[in-house]
């Protein structure tokens, strides 16, 4: 887990991600109230975690990890769609602000438990 001023820049890094993708909605002159519905919808990912913890962490790092949102972002691109880069840009405003917050990827081990430290 990470401490310290690692800890510390992980989560700056968290703010720059969500401020990007702020800047990059807004120049997309996207929907806010779209953004305000979208923007909480990769936490439906805590209801894995009924299954167990196992489960529960594997579904909520699959919805808050960076490489599912970029892939669909490149498909976006490739068919030129910018309705779907909306959606992508919501998808890492969250993550940002999650990392930002201090709610990192998470162990197996139990929902406090992440990569940057117990919640």
């Amino acid at each position: 887990m990470a401490t310290g001023i690692v800890r510390q820049i992980l989560r700056i890094e968290g703010f720059a991600l969500f401020a990007a993708a702020l800047a990059a909605y807004t120049l997309l002159h996207g929907n806010w109230l779209t953004f305000i519905i979208l923007f909480l919808a990769p936490d439906l990912s805590f209801f894995a975690y009924l299954v167990g913890p196992a489960f529960g962490a594997k579904i909520y790092n699959l919805m808050h990890a960076l490489v599912l949102p970029l892939l669909m972002g490149l498909v976006g691109w490739l068919i030129y769609e910018p309705d779907l880069w909306k959606v992508v840009i919501i998808w890492i405003a969250h993550i940002g602000f999650d990392r930002m917050l201090g709610y990192g990827l998470k162990y197996d081990s139990g929902f406090k438990d992440t990569h940057l430290g117990q919640l």
